[in-house]
Formats: C-alpha cells, sequence, structure tokens
C-alpha cells in the first residue's frame, strides 16, 4: 500500500455520485455478499446533518476504507458512535483498519469534543477495539444474525 492516501471526511451533501455509489458498493459487497447477511443497509442515517462520511481510496481508484461517525441523539442518545466500519477484502492485513479507528476517533473528537463514543462491534473484533481504547458494555447479542458487543470509549 502507498503512504500516499489521504483521508476523506464529508457529509452527505457534500460526498459526490461517484463517492456514493463507491461507499454503497463497498457496505453491500462486504456487508451483503461477503457476511452474507441481508440488512437495510440505507437506514436514513447517512443522511443526517451531522454524520460524517470517512473513507480512502486506494491508488488504483477503489474505494478501500469506510466508516461513518454519528452524533449523540442519532443512534444512541448517550454518546456519538462510529459505524459501518469496513475494509475492502483486498486491502485487509496491513493497518488501515487501525488508521481508520484513529481517524474515526480524530473525527469523533473534532465535531464532537469531549463526548465518548459507542460502538456496535462483531464480537470477533472485541481485541481489535480494546487496542484503540474500547471496552467491552453489554453481553453478546445478534444483529442481523451476526454475534455484536456494545463497547464504549471514555472522553
Amino acid at each position: 500500500m502507498s503512504t500516499s492516501h489521504h483521508w476523506q471526511v464529508k457529509t452527505f451533501k457534500q460526498l459526490t455520485l461517484d463517492e456514493l455509489y463507491d461507499v454503497l458498493k463497498l457496505r453491500i459487497d462486504v456487508f451483503v455478499v461477503e457476511q452474507t447477511c441481508f440488512y437495510p443497509d440505507l437506514d436514513n442515517l447517512d443522511r443526517h446533518p451531522e454524520t460524517r462520511h470517512i473513507f480512502l481510496y486506494s491508488d488504483q481508484g477503489e474505494m478501500i476504507a469506510y466508516s461513518r461517525v454519528l452524533a449523540k441523539g442519532v443512534s444512541y442518545q448517550t454518546h456519538p458512535a462510529i459505524g459501518r466500519v469496513i475494509i475492502a477484502e483486498q486491502a485487509r492485513g496491513n493497518g488501515i483498519a487501525h488508521q481508520l479507528i484513529e481517524k474515526s476517533l480524530d473525527v469523533c473528537a473534532e465535531f464532537f469534543p469531549k463526548q465518548g463514543v459507542k460502538i456496535s462491534a462483531q464480537e470477533h473484533l472485541e481485541q481489535f477495539y480494546n487496542r484503540h481504547g474500547f471496552n467491552k458494555c453489554s453481553e453478546m447479542y445478534l444483529e442481523d444474525g451476526i454475534a455484536h458487543i456494545s463497547m464504549t470509549k471514555t472522553a
């Protein structure tokens, strides 16, 4: 992977049509096709005026990483949230996921300062999120047929 990548952070209205297409394609390719999880991905939270979309393109022009940050009160009443965390299959295993979480946390700190962050994490990724300061705060629950846990990070 090249080091020439730069992360982009945009509201829904700032996304170009091509970026929106790439976001939706990546989310469908991984969450629906790869993970065989049939769920309503288009939940209207993407359009919330405070939602921030974070993404990265490869040198070949493919979107390889994405997450969205939601304001407090949008997904969780007490915390901003990071969700739809995704790395394209061909970009896994080289640290981009850690960069994505760090960038997402930076966005939370910039737009929602001095607030903790909450996520709904796939249970098998608990240690990954632990490394970024998140701690489990729920028992396992099924979300769209996949084992998840709630995790929080204090401000």
